[in-house]
């Protein structure tokens, strides 16, 4: 007895029905993207939402041209100090003396400048170079003396703030040089027709997201010629677009004022070349072995001693220069310059992704984590919330960025 099968095709998808599947799936997508890369995106979308909370709840204030000017200008030199502390957390190490040394440094450009009428320029390159000598010798006990960064930077935070008090004699010392001031709350000069725009500004933007687009694509480009994981085509183009906006939307808040300010061009210059640095020079790739896995590193070749020598060589160089930023800002240099600082840069790098096991952390990251604590200070302030409260309350998204960072390793590690 045979019988008939006949296959049956299935039945065609409803009208409508195939668009919102494939809408879906490019939901899923961008989902299953964003979990994978949660370390790089997670803070970038806390910064967004913050900014968003404090847009609303100030009715527009905190997004007013002037204010993002003034907020760039008020965070720049803990900017400065958290690129080069991201790099020492990197490492394994932490380093408490930035901001006593901060405070030297502005003392003894206050003695060359104020005291002394040796001209800006000169004294300027002259206080980079004591802060170069200054973390070289905290480099030196670190990495060729064994002691513990955190003892040698204990110390060093003692003593550089007690040089302070000595050259300053216990005064406020000041005013600096026109030139100088410039450098800490001046702007790009006007050029061109005008356009009710700062065209310099507009210029820069453009360049900006031209350039961060052909990074983006040839850094991925790169990784699939290694054969490294990507992420998803349709993630990438997201992640361009809302950069490009970012970097648009902050371009045509500037240039609605008075333009770009001349320390954030520094900002960039230093976030520009450290980012290649990290990512494409083998002293980069030589630090993120190093606190990711020190004996293997050293098993690999890589002179550990040397790069932590020069790694607080280098932070030694930029607190220099957020000391000379800071105390042409204000002006003056005041024994009591500084302080709490290095607390400020070692939360803003953990803010921005590093972790306290090291080998992990991007110099962006550093940039994002500042950028986080000067808009949750700057939000606070126009609201009217108390400095009491606003210490808890930075206290709790520091704790809530670590925690966040241990509960994404264990579920990695799961």
């Amino acid at each position: 007895m045979s019988t008939d099968v006949t296959a049956k095709t299935p039945a065609p998808a409803p009208p409508g029905k195939s668009g919102g599947a494939a809408g879906d799936g490019l939901l899923q997508l961008v989902l299953d993207g964003m979990r994978r890369n949660m370390r790089q995106y997670g803070m970038l979308i806390a910064l967004g939402l913050i900014v968003a909370l404090f847009a609303v709840w100030t009715d527009g204030d905190l997004l007013l041209p002037r204010n993002v000017s003034n907020l760039v200008l008020q965070n720049s030199y803990i900017l400065i100090l958290a690129m080069g502390m991201m790099l020492v957390i990197i490492a394994g190490h932490i380093d408490l003396s930035v901001g006593s040394l901060t405070a030297f440094i502005g003392s003894m450009a206050a003695v060359f400048m104020v005291k002394n009428d040796l001209p800006w320029p000169v004294a300027v390159i002259l206080c980079l170079a004591v802060g170069a000598i200054a973390g070289a010798i905290q480099g030196f006990f670190i990495a060729y003396g064994g002691i513990p960064s955190f003892i040698v930077t204990l110390a060093g935070m003692l003593i550089w703030r007690g040089l302070t008090e000595i050259f300053l004699e216990g005064q406020t010392l000041g005013p600096f040089p026109e030139g100088l001031q410039k450098v800490a709350n001046g702007f790009l000069p006007e050029v061109g027709p005008n356009t009710n725009y700062h065209n310099l500004t507009l210029l820069l933007g453009f360049a900006m997201i031209a350039f961060v687009v052909f990074q983006e694509f040839r850094d991925r480009r790169r990784q699939q010629e290694f054969h490294l994981d990507v992420p998803p085509l349709n993630l990438f183009l997201l992640k361009l677009v809302a950069l490009g906006a970012a970097i648009l939307t902050l371009t045509m808040l500037l240039a609605s004022y008075k333009g770009a300010p001349i320390v954030l061009l520094i900002l960039g210059v230093l976030l520009v070349g450290f980012g290649y640095v990290m990512r494409n020079a083998i002293i980069g790739r030589h630090i993120y072995a190093i606190g990711g896995n020190l004996p293997a590193a050293k098993l690999s070749g890589v002179k550990d001693k040397k790069v932590t020598f020069l790694i607080f060589v280098n932070m030694g160089m930029l607190a220099a220069l957020a000391g000379l930023v800071f105390a042409a800002r204000f002006n003056a240099a005041s024994p009591k310059a500084g302080l709490n600082f290095e607390l400020e840069a070692i939360a803003a790098s953990f803010i921005g992704g590093a972790s306290m096991s090291g080998g992990v952390g991007t110099v962006l990251g550093a940039i994002i984590g500042g950028l986080v604590l000067g808009v949750l200070n700057n939000g606070m302030n126009l609201v009217g919330i108390g400095t009491d409260w606003q210490q808890v309350i930075k206290g709790l998204v520091l704790l809530a960025a670590v925690g966040f960072d241990v509960w994404n390793k264990r579920k990695v590690g799961s």
